[in-house]
């Protein structure tokens, strides 16, 4: 039969520019020469920056090495699809963690249990391996766990029930090999959470309060457990000693080792990729995609240790319903609260100034060379210690950074670490960015080259008059993306995400960072997924309340786990891996966009279809630019 002349390649491939790319898809396979067209590479460069609403300043993923494939990777490799959810914890999953090798995750809870994991059984289910409770120890919940650097130990974090709302928190670390409880941490105020610094010592935390408004974190270095080798030797070294003023402390530390950044996982700075690439051209003759490796109590505690060890006494009288804890926010606060009722503003205010006044005259003075991104130190990896802080109120609005030294990394030396002289009371912060909101998360890329933060913002041109009164704060939670490399904030931030509690309930939202995406919770009752290079949202995870935490796999990154106040953990894995999932043996073979975008319209359309027997959450969205 006599089909008539062909359309000419050029008129085809205009025709096939006004089509969506389902239909482009489905017109390829038509014959031969309109699938030839329906790959063509400017056509799908045109259909990336379309759908995805992406400016078109914005380079294609240094990784990518076509416009079709990065266009799937998009749309096929998502963690959107929901094939399990886990419902072992009989309240609210606070927090999500991975070990290093990603063969197993910890959860944390209000039912005051840790949970360990397996995501290695043949079957492709997780299962639960081994739960503590830790209500023998007085603990209200658990709210926070890491692994090890060897994936070893588990640190587990805790808030203590002790008198008078006390804001102590407790850290325990237990042995991976036999589920032992090795050692117990005071941590104060309990939002310090704590963190590794290395395989077997840890950050924690106390706080001491030397005015009505004015008050001293003190970040002590712990040596996980005691061996025999160490029984003559420091278990426990004071790391720095900072003043707090205005109400505010030191919260939320962890750990970044920041290497010289060679071979960063992705690289945010577009001029930077530019740069990168001519001087790839310039070596080499032909062009090549560059591809990148996607403690101790004070005498001034004693009253206060004195009461808790009644309580502790007293603590297995107490009873527990299964009913809500009520989560606390804001620690340390009561103290000032009651101050207020007995000290005038003005007399809190003289104390501010005078605070201030004996903090510059008492405090070390930071050594610029060693921090400062402008004079680096050829070859020299750094450690640094992240926290949130603050200096005009309560709320925590800064980002605080001290470099850890090589010889601060031990406990050997003296308890109270290095000599200083009389005048050198408080150890000074090396650097400060002040992110103007109220800080409610924080996460590090896998390489630890940038610094993503959750944070609600205050209004622009704010005044904080009152330390105890901070601005209100927006809904929208904007994401701020740090790079430790410059110490500067990058030029674009993500927003999708919302909450709602006012500045006095705010509560911690965790995220997490993988080679090329970041997900976070929210109080929408979503978690939420962007991708890092494009900086847009991908997929919105459905829950039935609050998603505290999020957590990819650091072996696989189209595996996300999501924690929420409806008690549960919902498991998410990427189309792609679904189906191969499904597939026999024999039926493994690389699958098109066009069957990928059939089993993504399966699940859009009907969310209450089922793959391998578990419900379709409402998974993929439409991307949106994040702005």
């Amino acid at each position: 039969m006599d089909w008539g002349p062909f359309l000419p390649d050029s008129l085809l491939l205009e025709i096939f520019l006004h089509l969506p790319h389902d239909a482009v898809l489905r017109a390829g396979l038509t014959c031969k020469q309109w699938q030839a067209v329906s790959k063509d590479e400017f056509l799908w460069r045109e259909l990336f920056y379309r759908y995805y609403r992406i400016p078109r300043s914005v380079p294609r993923h240094p990784s990518a090495v076509s416009w079709y494939r990065e266009f799937k990777r998009l749309y096929d490799c998502i963690p959107c699809v929901e094939v399990q959810t886990l419902r072992e914890h009989s309240d609210q999953v606070l927090h999500l963690a991975f070990s290093h090798r990603g063969h197993r995750f910890s959860s944390c809870s209000k039912d005051c249990t840790v949970k360990l994991w397996d995501t290695e059984r043949e079957d492709g289910n997780i299962s639960l391996v081994h739960s503590s409770s830790m209500r023998q120890f007085n603990w209200g919940y658990t709210q926070f766990s890491q692994f090890n650097p060897d994936d070893t130990l588990l640190l587990v974090s805790g808030v203590y029930l002790g008198p008078h709302h006390s804001s102590s928190g407790e850290i325990a670390v237990i042995s991976l090999e036999n589920y032992t409880l090795l050692s117990r941490v005071r941590n104060k105020p309990y939002d310090v959470f704590g963190c590794w610094l290395n395989e077997t010592h840890l950050i924690s935390g106390n706080l001491h309060w030397i005015g009505n408004m004015t008050s001293c974190s003190v970040l002590w270095l712990n040596k996980a457990f005691q061996d025999i080798e160490s029984e003559n030797v420091n278990v426990v070294k004071r790391l720095f000693k900072i003043q707090n003023i205005n109400a505010s402390t030191i919260r939320t530390v962890m750990v970044a080792h920041c290497r010289r950044h060679d071979n960063p996982d992705l690289l945010l700075d577009y001029e930077a990729q530019s740069q990168a690439r001519r001087l790839k051209a310039e070596q080499d003759n032909q062009h090549h995609p560059l591809l990148f490796d996607l403690e101790t109590p004070d005498s001034e505690d004693e009253e206060e240790v004195e009461n808790e060890d009644e309580c502790r006494k007293d603590g297995r009288s107490h009873s527990f319903s299964s009913a809500r804890i009520p989560q606390l926010t804001i620690s340390g606060l009561d103290h000032v609260i009651h101050s207020r009722k007995h000290v005038g503003a003005r007399e809190l205010q003289i104390e501010t100034q005078v605070a201030q006044m004996m903090g510059r005259a008492y405090t070390k003075a930071p050594d610029s060379s060693l921090i400062d991104p402008s004079e680096p130190r050829e070859g020299e990896d750094k450690t640094y210690l992240l926290f949130t802080t603050g200096s005009l109120t309560y709320s925590p609005h800064q980002i605080g950074i001290k470099l850890i030294k090589p010889d601060q990394m031990t406990t050997s030396g003296p308890v109270l670490g290095e000599e200083r002289s009389s005048e050198e009371f408080f150890d000074s912060l090396d650097h400060v960015i002040d992110i103007h909101g109220h800080i409610i998360g924080m996460g590090l890329s896998p390489d630890h080259r940038y610094l993503y933060v959750n944070s609600r913002a205050w209004p622009k041109g704010c005044v904080i008059s009152d330390p105890m009164s901070p601005p209100p704060i927006a809904e929208e939670i904007d994401m701020h993306v740090i790079d430790l490399k410059s110490l500067r904030e990058e030029r674009r931030s993500l927003r999708a995400h919302r909450a709602f509690t006012p500045n006095d309930e705010c509560f911690f939202i965790f995220l997490d960072v993988s080679r090329d995406f970041v997900a976070s919770g929210a109080e929408d009752k979503h978690g939420y997924i962007w991708d890092r290079h494009y900086n847009i949202c991908l997929a919105r995870l459905a829950h039935d309340d609050v998603v505290n935490s999020v957590a990819f796999s650091p072996a696989d990154q189209e595996l996300l786990l999501t924690a929420s106040d409806d008690s549960t953990i919902k498991v998410w894995r990427s189309p792609r891996m679904v189906r191969l999932a499904q597939a026999s043996p024999r039926q493994l073979r690389p699958c098109s966009l066009l069957s990928s975008w059939l089993l993504r319209h399966k699940n859009n359309s009907t969310f209450a279809s089922s793959v391998n027997g578990k419900t379709v959450s409402e998974g993929w969205k439409k991307p949106s630019d994040g702005k």
